[in-house]
């Protein structure tokens, strides 16, 4: 059997066809359209699934469910999207527009549980029994996958991995707190340590790469290092600390078999991972058991969230 999978962003829909290994046999995507009330966007949704599986050589019968990735809070149970600010939906019964627009039965999930899902089912976490994965990107995503399901919490609010303090009193974060996870290790956060140590080092190789000040960018350092730049390499060792206490935090409490790090920053691959397994070696609580948690990237990249989204109803039980 097949499902669609919908990645619901706040500038474009993409919809796939997936099989039930995780195997996309075809997808498409449509800009999101703009201030439009739930219903349009259900109806464009419902569209846009039509179409796909039309041109995958398919009928919607051959369909068995559809999932859709929500970037924001929502009750799976209820098939409510609680809150989605870019898309401005409040307690909106999303669920039920879908299975309207399209007759087949939905299920609503956050779109970084949906990537998490993914991963565990069809990626980097195939085959283990338990993950936790972090998207580093803007902020810091996540998801936790125990014994075969995603772990929600009684509120389905679990797994914001980058809202626990790693600096009482530090950098202020979005959330309202201060010393997040999140204002020191996200990409964002990246930029800014980038930055600053380019403030401090006018000669540094972080200003030929980047070019201005404004455009300094999470890679920038990462460049600059390669060149032996050593104010670069600082930032790198400064952000790799950061990012090395908050995953061995998540690795103490959870002691997963996978830890997956995802997001645009994950595609540096070992240059990043490594200075972090090097301290969790150190500081691992279960650092001295046969058995210990291995740190990987992500797999799927942009095709997560479809994939984990069409998946959901498989791992919904």
């Amino acid at each position: 059997m097949h499902y669609i999978g919908v990645d619901l962003g706040g500038t474009n829909i993409a919809a796939g066809i997936v099989g039930d290994k995780g195997k996309i046999l075809f997808k498409s995507s449509v800009k999101t359209p703009q201030r439009a009330s739930p219903e349009e966007v259900a109806s464009e949704i419902a569209e846009l699934c039509f179409e796909t599986v039309a041109r995958a050589g398919l009928q919607i019968e051959d369909i068995a469910a559809l999932g859709a990735g929500i970037p924001g809070s929502v009750r799976p149970n209820e098939g409510v999207v609680e809150r989605c600010v870019n898309l401005g939906f409040m307690e909106v019964p999303f669920a039920a527009l879908l299975e309207e627009r399209i007759g087949k039965p939905v299920k609503l999930v956050n779109d970084a549980n949906a990537a998490a899902l993914a991963e565990y089912a069809s990626g980097a976490g195939c085959g283990c029994e338990s993950m936790v994965m972090l998207t580093l990107g803007t902020g810091i995503g996540g998801g936790i996958v125990i014994n075969n399901r995603l772990y929600s919490g009684i509120n389905h609010a679990a797994g914001e991995i980058g809202h626990f303090v790693i600096l009482h009193g530090g950098e202020e974060c979005k959330c309202g707190r201060r010393g997040c996870f999140e204002a020191y290790a996200s990409a964002t956060a990246l930029k800014r340590l980038t930055r600053e140590k380019m403030r401090q080092y006018p000669h540094s190789l972080m200003w030929n790469i980047a070019g201005s000040l404004e455009l300094a960018g999470a890679r920038t350092a990462f460049e600059a290092a390669e060149q032996n730049d050593k104010a670069a390499a600082e930032v790198i060792r400064n952000y790799t600390e950061y990012l090395a206490s908050g995953i061995t935090s998540i690795v103490n409490i959870f002691q997963p078999e996978i830890l997956c790090i995802g997001g645009g920053l994950s595609g540096e691959g070992e240059k990043l991972l490594r200075p972090v397994r090097e301290i969790l070696d150190r500081e691992d609580f279960a650092r001295n058991n046969k058995k210990r948690t291995r740190l990987v990237t992500a797999m799927l990249g942009n095709d997560a969230g479809i994939i984990g989204a069409a998946l959901l109803p498989l791992y919904d039980n």
